[in-house]
């Protein structure tokens, strides 16, 4: 918002100018009008132009991403649909969550890429994604509904093809501080044949990028790890426009 400066207008009385006049007659005194003061004209207020939006191309989200030769020895990288993991929940209030967890893509993006990486069958598998959303705005906009979706859900249901259903957890937890106003969260199974089995994840931005790190049996150092990774990596690549 641009302000509009204050304008004092200074107004300067002229002296009285006296005039005396002598030739046996008495004093006259004579008083001069002071001069017209022309006020200063106040400039109007200049309108802020929101940024336009930022256009992000697949091309150069897929360069910001991290790729199977950043990561340690031992991981495979893998189909993203086929290794997707799916959630389900009883109740109305963990419908926004499941939008989420269940989602490819970000709410509102413009362009998303994703990568999929396993450790091996103990895991941990983990999925990056970078979605482009056109401004910070909008980043912080999609965080903040995520971390309400979050607060509104305490409990999701993992679907485990095979092996039955594992009622997990839902909750909050410390961000790695990477990135504009990270948020995290974990699911913990509580019940069920992945009982114990933890899934940690982090949303945060790159300017108008959203970063999501999804981490499936790994632990909350594991996180902490990948997000830093992945975000210096998004870093070289996406700049301010």
């Amino acid at each position: 918002m641009t302000r509009s400066p204050s304008i004092t207008l200074s107004i300067t009385l002229a002296a009285l100018l006296l005039s005396l006049t002598a030739c046996g007659q008495g004093d006259d005194q004579q008083t001069a009008a002071p001069p017209a003061v022309t006020p200063t004209p106040t400039p109007s207020p200049t309108a802020t132009t929101p940024a336009a939006p930022i256009t992000r191309t697949k091309t150069e989200l897929t360069k910001a991403l991290l790729e199977l030769a950043d990561l340690p020895e031992g991981f495979t990288e893998e189909d993203s649909d086929e290794n997707a993991v799916r959630f389900s929940a009883p109740t109305s209030s963990c419908k926004a969550l499941m939008k989420y967890l269940n989602a490819a893509e970000a709410k509102g993006a413009k362009a998303s890429v994703t990568r999929s990486f396993s450790g091996g069958p103990e895991g941990p598998d983990i999925d990056y994604g970078l979605h482009s959303m056109g401004t910070a705005a909008k980043v912080e906009e999609l965080r903040e509904s995520y971390a309400d979706a979050v607060e509104s859900c305490p409990k999701v249901t993992l679907k485990t093809e095979g092996a039955g259903n594992t009622s997990m957890k839902v909750e909050t937890i410390t961000a790695p501080q990477y990135g504009s106003k990270p948020f995290a969260f974990r699911l913990t199974g509580t019940s069920g044949p992945k009982r114990g089995l933890e899934y940690v994840a982090v949303v945060t931005g790159v300017d108008d990028v959203t970063l999501s790190v999804r981490i499936l049996a790994g632990q909350d150092l594991e996180l902490d790890a990948a997000t830093e990774a992945a975000f210096t990596k998004a870093r070289s690549v996406v700049q301010p426009a």
